[in-house]
């Protein structure tokens, strides 16, 4: 049996590895807001899935290095671009890039990000080179249709939760897939665990998002990062707010706060919140985060190892639903 790394060694070298990744190309005014969004940490939960899958086969983790820089520099260029398309001002509780510099600023850097990403990503061996790009590339698309639909989603009140659902498989789950897929791949997985762990990955990440749902109601200011109820203040479509809107018990008074141009934000996320409480969405939610939970567990127990391999892994999605940020 390989030795097994565990989370904090590995979020070690993610962490130096992100940190030793230097632009010396010019102009500075391009690179220095890569650098400065790069520096603003976060779990890194991407490309620590990527060295743990591949450390599930192999001890030399080396091999998904550069898998794990690559979707971890593409992951921030897509909140980069978010930060500026939902006009966010924090980030892990700093500034965001657009606000920071500017709009074209953001733009262009978020750019030249995802030509980093692609660069590191060419640095696996060649041997999976191939099949590594068409899956980073569908994942990159994928996430580009995401996008695409949380933007459409805005100006619709009928968006129904199957709808929604498919929309953060794309935004947010996928990438989790393609991390742990692309680091087993370039440790010699077989073809059957590749699969299942790209399905453990897509169902921890509908687990994941539905959680940053919740927490965005229900989590703490200071641990989360960015200002609490904020979804509630520009109406995102989350679980939450389409299942409230599909009750007519509630629907006019839904209705109210989200059509309201002026309002006093506290007092709208209060009024939103005290309706999502009446329906008991938060208990509804918790249940669907731990239906997807059970089914990446079971995609994970289906990996042809020994159940000691397994643990880490099913210990770091434990972590990530029980998490209060």
């Amino acid at each position: 049996m390989s030795s097994i790394y565990k989370l904090e060694d590995i979020l070690d070298i993610v962490n130096a590895e992100i940190a030793n990744i230097r632009f010396t190309q010019k102009p500075e005014s391009l690179f220095e807001p890569i650098s400065y969004i790069l520096s603003l940490g976060g779990k890194r939960i991407r490309p620590a899935l990527a060295l743990m899958a591949c450390n599930l086969y192999t001890d030399d983790i080396s091999k998904a290095l550069p898998i794990a820089k690559a979707v971890e520099v593409f992951h921030n260029f897509t909140l980069l671009h978010d930060d500026l398309m939902d006009r966010a001002d924090m980030r892990r509780g700093k500034q965001t890039v657009h606000l920071k510099w500017n709009d074209n600023t953001a733009i262009l850097s978020g750019d030249a990000m995802l030509i980093e990403a692609y660069r590191e990503i060419c640095k696996v061996d060649s041997t999976y080179l191939k099949s590594i790009l068409d899956l980073f590339s569908k994942t990159a698309s994928e996430i580009c249709s995401g996008q695409q639909y949380d933007m459409e989603f805005e100006r619709r009140l009928d968006v129904t939760i199957p709808e929604y659902l498919e929309m953060i498989r794309l935004k947010t789950a996928v990438l989790l897939g393609c991390a742990l897929k692309e680091g087993a791949m370039v440790a010699g997985a077989p073809e059957e665990d590749l699969d299942n762990l790209y399905e453990f990955g897509i169902n921890l990440g509908l687990a994941f998002q539905l959680k940053d749902d919740l927490l965005d109601v229900y989590g703490d200011t200071q641990s989360f990062g960015k200002k609490m109820g904020g979804d509630i203040v520009c109406n995102k479509k989350t679980y939450l707010l389409i299942n409230a809107l599909e009750d007519p018990s509630v629907r006019e008074d839904l209705l109210y706060w989200i059509n309201i141009v002026d309002f006093n934000e506290s007092d709208k996320i209060e009024a939103v919140k005290n309706i999502y409480n009446k329906l008991k969405l938060k208990e509804r939610t918790e249940h669907l985060i731990r239906d997807y939970y059970k089914k990446s567990i079971n995609y994970l127990n289906q990996l042809n190892l020994e159940t000691g391999k397994k643990v880490i892994l099913q210990s770091v999605a434990e972590q990530l639903m029980s998490r209060n940020s």
